[in-house]
């Protein structure tokens, strides 16, 4: 196999580098910038670019552009802490959502403006006793004539406060096992009985937030793919989240500024970095088998644990490359402590390992 980058893919990298430079200059460096640099403006820059839907097929406004070429831009972007949140849900997984399940008349609406840049999208997933059990959620949708009622509560839901969109999972039906009955619902996020609390953490970011849905009415025609059924579409759309270039270089920018600060003289810290080195190749191979589909189905639990954890080790190196510096209050700071969050967020690793090990290599439940 040929490892090495087409002249084509060459120029696009260093195009998409030159833009998230001058996004960076313009909007301010964020760390793990795609789920905490939100900028609306952006985001339309993005589009213009024709970097939203660059995967997608043309028949749906997408670019029809191979994989990897996503890859390159989104590394890009990432890596220099480009603000590219307020895309990055829709692109990423409500789209492929509507593409592949989405009526034609609900991707002729809700499509052309994710492309654009001009909405943003949140997931209405995990509940505050349903821990990482999708199957365990109880927001209920119940059918009142033309009318979804939904009731129920969601955490840590991503941009909940600035979204226009959630696309909601939730139980249409308790009859069956747990995993049946689950539906996806698009609910407009200015409806009527929405209840919106940002969380802010120790970061100080808001982006978190709970969502309380009390009587809210949608028209049935919201439902996206097969009532009841919809705990495989969620499967494939958690598959889009977890294998991504976005679970290995989020933190890559501070990674940057450590090497800059590095005693490369000490053969301990050369090891280390060499290591890092090693890390961030085996995750981009692991990420490109994923873009590529040629991962096993299911293994983008395995690409997701390593490469958030190896973003943990990043973090740990540039601690204490820094020392006592890193314990003042400033941007690197800031992004230091997000690092427990990569394991955590999308799924944990213990959870990720269980995955791997009863869907990918078949082992026992113990």
């Amino acid at each position: 196999m040929d490892f090495t980058w087409t002249p084509e893919q060459i120029e696009l990298r260093e195009r998409a580098r030159q833009v998230a430079s001058n996004a960076v200059a313009v909007y301010g460096r964020h760390n793990d910038s795609w789920i905490n640099g939100f900028s609306k403006e952006f985001a339309r820059e993005m589009a213009a670019q024709g970097w939203i839907g660059m995967t997608w097929p043309k028949e749906f406004g997408g670019g029809g552009r191979p994989p990897l070429e996503r890859l390159i831009v989104g590394e890009e972007m990432i890596k220099a802490g480009a603000p590219v949140a307020a895309m990055w849900f829709a692109d990423r997984q409500m789209g492929p959502s509507l593409i592949t399940y989405g009526r034609p008349d609900q991707q002729a609406e809700f499509l052309p403006k994710i492309l654009s840049g001009e909405t943003t999208w949140c997931i209405g997933m995990s509940e505050p006793d349903a821990g990482s059990d999708l199957a365990a959620l109880k927001t209920s949708a119940i059918r009142d004539g033309d009318s979804w009622v939904i009731n129920g509560q969601k955490i840590w839901t991503s941009f909940g406060e600035v979204a226009d969109y959630c696309y909601l999972i939730c139980r249409t039906s308790m009859e069956g096992p747990p995993h049946a009955g689950i539906s996806e619902i698009i609910v407009p996020m200015d409806t009527p009985g929405i209840e919106v609390r940002p969380i802010k953490d120790m970061t100080t970011n808001r982006h978190f937030c709970e969502v309380f849905y009390t009587d809210v009415r949608v028209p049935v025609d919201n439902l996206v793919g097969v009532e009841g059924a919809a705990f495989k579409q969620t499967m494939r759309q958690l598959e889009h989240e977890r294998g991504g270039i976005d679970r290995l270089v989020s933190n890559y920018a501070l990674y940057q500024i450590a090497l800059e600060q590095a005693d490369r003289s000490d053969p301990v810290v050369r090891q280390e970095i060499a290591a890092l080195e090693i890390g961030y190749r085996i995750g981009r191979l692991l990420v490109i088998r994923e873009v590529l589909r040629q991962a096993p189905t299911g293994f983008s639990a395995a690409t997701k644990c390593f490469g958030t954890e190896h973003e943990v080790r990043v973090a740990e190196f540039v601690a204490r490359t820094f020392g006592a510096q890193a314990t003042l209050w400033d941007p690197l700071t800031q992004g230091l402590i997000y690092a427990p969050g990569y394991t955590i967020m999308g799924g944990t690793s213990n959870v990720m390992r269980n995955i791997l090990g009863e869907r990918v290599l078949g082992l026992p439940r113990s």
